[in-house]
């Protein structure tokens, strides 16, 4: 599997797992750090690396 994939999977694998955190745990408290906070720092990292992922495969196939 080449770079280009495995960012893009890697990011929207990121976003979904962001999605369903900021989504579904907004009753749930935990002492160090607020899951529906962490959902949405996943969901931009996720959305980053598909962005990066997106600019490899078009800078590469030039």
């Amino acid at each position: 599997m080449n770079s280009v994939v495995k960012a893009l999977v890697g990011g929207g694998v990121t976003f979904v797992v962001g999605l369903a955190l900021w989504m579904f745990t907004g009753d749930i408290e935990t002492p160090v750090v607020t899951l529906t906070k962490l959902g949405v720092v996943l969901m931009a990292l996720g959305a980053l690396e598909v962005v990066y992922g997106l600019y490899k495969g078009v800078v590469g196939s030039k």
